[in-house]
């Protein structure tokens, strides 16, 4: 196996990948939210190796022959992204939003005579002409509605697989680029599957390290904003003519 095809296909998979498109930001927003991040990751980093085995293979020619499947999948998957956008603004434009992190107001400021035991009289009268601290007074967040596990696999396959950018960089580019390298071409594939293991369960994990810059209703309303706004992007360059 010659190690300059497997990073030519290291350095092709990722110039393929990392970019912003509905199958990144899904992966992201379900690494921010700490929701079945593992099985999102690895679907797109196995759907990318069946798809790189696929055009490597030379099974990407002979999808070329039919051009009307490639047609079908375009308009099929930017009406699923428009869907998904509305989806998003949605969200963005609900009052309230969501946190990401739901914190007990009422653990913060528990009287310390509560801790210590018994409480007198004195106790009760003073903490009485207290002033209520304003973590109580303030509205108390609450812990965004989790998505089912199922509802996660089904829109990952479907961002995935019903992108045809997929097949015409992944099965048909990055496939006719492998076979240019001859015998050395599964070198290429392997190189090319370790750029998007290596991609998507970095993407996917790392995106915890936004927690606290996402830690609020309003940040989580901008950041469904910007993925509307992606979403429609991306539906309106697959259906209009280039």
């Amino acid at each position: 196996m010659s190690l300059s095809s497997v990073l030519a296909g290291l350095g092709l998979g990722l110039s393929l990948i990392v970019a912003i498109g509905a199958q990144n930001v899904f992966v992201l927003r379900q690494g921010i939210r700490r929701e079945h991040v593992f099985a999102v990751a690895a679907i797109c980093a196995l759907s990318d190796l069946v798809l790189i085995v696929v055009g490597v293979s030379g099974i990407g020619a002979v999808l070329a022959a039919v051009p009307w499947l490639v047609e079908v999948i375009r308009w099929v998957g930017a009406a699923f992204l428009v869907g998904y956008g509305l989806l998003a603004l949605r969200r963005a434009l609900k009052p309230g939003g969501e946190a990401l992190v739901a914190e007990a107001a009422a653990e913060a400021v528990e009287p310390a005579d509560a801790r210590a035991g018994t409480p007198d009289a004195s106790a009760d009268s003073t903490a009485a002409a207290r002033p209520a601290p304003a973590a109580l007074l303030a509205p108390a967040r609450t812990r965004p509605v989790r998505s089912t596990l199922t509802v996660a696999v089904l829109t990952c396959l479907a961002l995935t697989w019903l992108n045809p950018h997929v097949y015409l960089d992944t099965v048909f580019l990055l496939g006719s680029v492998a076979n240019s390298h001859g015998d050395e071409r599964w070198a290429f594939a392997a190189g090319a599957g370790a750029a998007s293991l290596a991609w998507f369960f970095a993407l996917a994990y790392g995106a915890r390290l936004l927690g606290r810059v996402l830690a609020t209703p309003r940040a989580w309303r901008i950041l469904d904003g910007v993925i509307a706004v992606v979403m429609f992007a991306i539906a309106a360059s697959l259906v209009l003519p280039h």
